[in-house]
């Protein structure tokens, strides 16, 4: 009786983590977190964050009218939870066991990623270094730039560029669901990865830096798929906090 409640209970979890209404409720901190990171800093931004670079340039860096812009999104995020909430439930004492479970895959990812390039025969590649970073940012910056790219990232490259190439292959085009997932989840990944080298703060183009955040896009597209959008950027900010700030110091 204890196994089946136990895993009564894991589906419970697995289930509720990824409805809409919990998953929605559970990256505003992240939401805040950054925006106010952008506001604390001056304007420091995530190089993939087409959201504030553009906000930026529209308000001529007007940090007021940025200030408004935000406010208003978060006001019509509140107002999509309400929607929500009507139809959903929601669940967060369910939010400290999707800390722990985002914070564990975002220990295990650089792990996954170099078993995944050893059984690929390209684990050469790590011995080639990466291209140095024009400058070394501080801690705050790091956190800023970790936490944007966990909830921008994962907004842009999986939950509306991976499932927007899986549903018009699956539900436009006729293609099987499993190819239609293969082929989302590599085309977002190989974008993923040459964005990071495209513009002004593209980082300088190396072959081992560009199959290595493949890897990465490919690992968070899994969990994306698997655990859903919450968990995904969770575990990505929390991966890049682990990296920039706490292994690169």
């Amino acid at each position: 009786m204890r196994t089946r409640a136990t895993r009564a209970t894991r589906a419970t979890y697995f289930t509720q983590s990824r409805e809409p209404l919990t998953a929605l409720v559970a990256v505003l901190p992240l939401f805040v977190a950054y925006q106010l990171g952008i506001l604390l800093t001056g304007g420091v931004r995530n190089g993939v964050d087409f959201v504030s670079s553009v906000l930026f340039a529209v308000f001529g860096d007007n940090t007021s009218g940025y200030l408004g812009f935000n406010a208003a999104v978060l006001v019509a995020f509140l107002v999509a939870v309400a929607v929500l909430r009507r139809n959903g439930e929601l669940h967060p004492r369910l939010f400290p066991l999707m800390l722990v479970e985002s914070t564990a895959y975002a220990l295990l990812v650089g792990v996954v990623i170099n078993v995944m390039l050893n059984v690929t025969g390209l684990s050469a590649l790590l011995m080639v270094p990466m291209a140095a970073a024009r400058d070394q940012p501080g801690l705050i910056y790091k956190l800023v730039m970790s936490v944007g790219a966990g909830l921008y990232e994962e907004l842009v490259f999986r939950l509306v560029l991976l499932g927007g190439i899986f549903a018009v292959l699956s539900r436009l085009l006729g293609v099987g669901t499993i190819v239609a997932g293969v082929v989302a989840v590599v085309a977002s990944s190989l974008i993923f990865s040459g964005v990071h080298h495209v513009g002004s703060m593209g980082e300088a183009f190396t072959m081992s830096a560009f199959v290595f955040r493949f890897f990465a896009g490919v690992v968070f597209a899994v969990i994306f798929q698997t655990r859903g959008f919450a968990i995904a950027a969770w575990t990505h900010a929390l991966y890049d906090i682990w990296v920039m700030a706490v292994l690169d110091r």
